[in-house]
């Protein structure tokens, strides 16, 4: 019987295109059988505290609270390199006047909300969790005067009708001179070296083949694009699968320790975490 090896990750474009390869047989799984689980991003992180599943996706943020059990695969991260989140609004606000409003963010464990409270400083500010693909409805209709976007929205906020109250990512840019880290897959240590080295392997060959393949990955993307033109969506795949995707260097490595240094220093963390890749 084939080890069962439980990838879960968002039902997003950008995740899609990444495990194109391994979702269709276009690379051999090396014996395993890779079952795909498909969750937004807070409950994903939600499920990383109980090691539900073997491999998973979660934020930067989640994964300070769950390095004891989850080790960083040393691919498959997500950075803004000058992009990133963006706090959005129906009536302009300027900067300054987020403290006086109520925010709609994708959840407290986003790395979205980690670099937001950066952002802003002090106590956490005013919020309400909101599930990450109704944010902007919560805002086109009064409910909250902001909000937080991640994922494609951060494309067509503009053309529909929203203003930019700050792009998180050009201000951690400008802040550290690097890119932002906002999400990573990470693996169950229990598993063993041999058979992290090996699913790490595959789920490499996996982000190599779609990045080599594009045209062929984003067909396969295209289900998961929330109705985004194709030329769109070939634009958000290529801000987060690229090749911070294919590997962290030492510039993403610092980056990353950079960030959960802040966080800690800021109090948002419970402790100073030192990520653990995987060789």
């Amino acid at each position: 019987m084939p080890q069962t090896i439980r990838v879960a990750h968002s039902p997003d474009s950008d995740d899609a295109f990444m495990f194109h390869a391994l979702a269709n047989d276009k690379i051999d799984s090396g014996g395993f059988e890779f079952v795909h689980e498909l969750h937004d991003i807070e409950t994903l992180n939600q499920a990383a505290f109980e090691g539900k599943y073997e491999v998973s996706a979660v934020s930067f943020h989640g994964y300070c609270h769950i390095a004891d059990r989850y080790a960083i695969l040393p691919h498959g991260a997500s950075f803004g390199d000058g992009y990133g989140p963006v706090i959005i609004s129906r009536k302009p606000i300027a900067p300054a006047q987020l403290r006086e409003v109520e925010i709609a963010i994708p959840g407290l464990l986003t790395t979205a909300y980690l670099t937001l409270r950066l952002y802003m400083g002090g106590p956490e500010p005013l919020h309400r969790v909101v599930h990450f693909d109704k944010i902007m409805d919560e805002v086109r209709s009064g409910a909250v005067p902001a909000g937080l976007l991640i994922h494609e929205g951060q494309l067509t906020y503009e053309e529909e009708g929203f203003h930019l109250v700050e792009d998180l990512g050009v201000w951690w840019k400008n802040e550290t001179g690097g890119p932002l880290p906002l999400g990573c897959n990470v693996i169950r240590k229990d598993l063993g070296p041999e058979t992290v080295r090996e699913v790490s392997r595959i789920l490499s060959e996996s982000i190599n083949y779609a990045l080599d393949h594009r045209e062929e990955a984003l067909d396969h993307a295209m289900a998961y694009a929330r109705d985004l033109p194709r030329e769109k969506a070939d634009t958000f795949v290529g801000m987060y699968v690229n090749d911070w995707t294919r590997t962290y260097g030492e510039a993403g490595r610092k980056a990353v320790r950079t960030l959960l240094g802040r966080a800690a220093d800021a109090g948002i963390i419970p402790e100073r975490t030192e990520p653990e890749f995987v060789a």
